[in-house]
């Protein structure tokens, strides 16, 4: 039997679409639009850098999973107030060997969202598949000059001289990410504003210094009526669930990174708010749910 990923689709659909790549949902009075920004062919070794291979295959085994599939890709907009915020901005079409990434600025056209309505961008953290997005071509001249990029003040300073030792990624990548980076830090000075822990964006939408993943990665939560939801950036991949110690070749603070796993693992099964993250499967909308200390991902019902 073809695994699902492999199955063919012999109908081709108008919009060269097969499934929608937006999906709507409020939270209180603040409305958020989870968009696709495509998908990302990465290995799976690549995501679990400290796992002996016949682990690592017997898990792909059970999910029934290839050693390199397509990882989802997902920003957010959320508009809070008078404010329209964009959490990250996924890979951009900068880098040659991802076509099917760097999706968003033609997604945001799709939804209707113009880049100069954007008062306000949230970066998680600066990996190009986050930052990309706003390096393309006269993607920045269309933004209003007045758009505030709020990014850790830890992350911008670390990406100065950043340190690669703690991390195991394909050869070629330090470099691209290197690159990437000093690149948006400069074409963005004018824009940047850094927080150093915590700091609210818009009403309700605040980001929050994690670290871990890279010593600035931020979460994004939003509270808005008794609603809750959490855009988890990278500090978590779809096998953090059955395994949240294994760690992931780009995490620059691998041990970190695990403990902030679990603690957002336990936030979030207590308060049972929703949770969004950069490389869940599309629309990657669920709740976390925990049986002692096993933690279990629990997709949202589509709602239509």
């Amino acid at each position: 039997m073809s695994a699902v990923h492999s199955i063919p689709h012999p109908i081709e659909a108008a919009s060269k679409e097969l499934v929608p790549s937006r999906y709507a949902l409020r939270i209180g009075e603040i409305d958020v639009l989870v968009i696709s920004d495509g998908v990302l062919p990465l290995p799976f070794e690549t995501m679990s850098s400290n796992v002996e291979p016949a682990v690592r295959t017997a898990w792909l085994d059970n999910m029934l999973l290839p050693e390199s599939f397509d990882w989802a890709l997902n920003v957010l907009v959320v508009r809070s107030g008078n404010q329209t915020v964009l959490v990250d901005s996924g890979l951009g079409s900068e880098f040659a060997g991802f076509p099917r990434a760097g999706q968003l600025v033609q997604r945001l056209e799709a939804a209707g969202i113009d880049l100069a309505s954007i008062s306000d961008v949230v970066l998680t953290h600066l990996h190009m598949d986050h930052v990309g997005g706003l390096l393309g071509d006269g993607v920045k001249e269309r933004l209003r000059p007045d758009v505030r990029v709020h990014v850790s003040a830890i992350e911008a300073k670390f990406w100065e001289a950043p340190d690669f030792s703690r991390t195991s990624m394909p050869p070629p990548i330090p470099d691209v990410l290197r690159v990437t980076a000093k690149r948006f830090l400069s074409m963005y000075q004018d824009q940047l504003q850094t927080f150093e822990e915590e700091h609210e964006v818009a009403p309700g939408v605040i980001v929050r210094r994690t670290g871990g993943h890279t010593p600035g990665h931020s979460i994004v939560r939003l509270a808005s009526g008794g609603d809750r939801l959490t855009f988890a950036g990278d500090a978590l991949f779809p096998v953090a669930f059955d395994h949240p110690d294994w760690q992931n070749g780009f995490e620059h603070e691998p041990e970190v990174a695990v403990n902030v796993r679990l603690q957002l693992f336990r936030e979030l099964a207590a308060t049972g708010e929703l949770l969004v993250a950069t490389h869940l499967s599309f629309p990657s909308v669920g709740r976390v749910a925990v049986n002692g200390d096993v933690f279990r991902w629990v997709p949202a019902y589509w709602d239509y």
